[in-house]
């Protein structure tokens, strides 16, 4: 496996041939063969948003002892949900919500990522759903503080 091929799958989490074929599309340019697997993570998303996201998991944030959340998100199955990736993704979304005080889930998906403004957390949730493959759904949420 090529540097190039291990670094951009180790960036984008993409598999090894997505991140050869990518790398072939791009004529050998590390960058845009980044923008071309997000891409194509985003089309991934969009086709798997209507499947139904049946496990889930509940997971909770507290920030400095003031202010905490409790968010339920879902996949399609409980192997993904079990998986690092995902639970990486609630803790962000989770954290991001202590942070950013949203109202509603779509307040919530509309809003730039606390971490990175140049995404939004329903762009963060499409390109974890096309490393995945599974739809994954913020169901709810509630956050508390004093």
């Amino acid at each position: 496996m090529s540097d190039d091929i291990k670094k951009l799958r180790e960036m984008t989490g993409a598999g090894v041939m997505e991140c050869k074929r990518a790398l072939d599309e791009a004529k050998g340019d590390f960058e845009k063969a980044k923008v071309i697997i997000h891409e194509r993570g985003l089309v991934k998303a969009e086709s798997k948003k209507d499947r139904v996201a049946g496990a889930g998991m509940l997971i909770s944030y507290i920030h400095n002892e003031r202010v905490g959340v409790m968010l339920q998100i879902h996949a399609e199955t409980d192997f993904v949900v079990r998986g690092d990736l995902f639970r990486n993704l609630a803790r962000d979304i989770a954290m991001h919500i202590a942070a950013m005080g949203p109202e509603t889930v779509e307040e919530l998906l509309a809003q730039p990522f606390v971490k990175d403004e140049s995404t939004t957390i329903e762009n963060l949730i499409k390109s974890v759903t096309g490393i995945v493959g599974e739809n994954i759904k913020v169901e709810r949420f509630i956050r508390y503080s004093i």
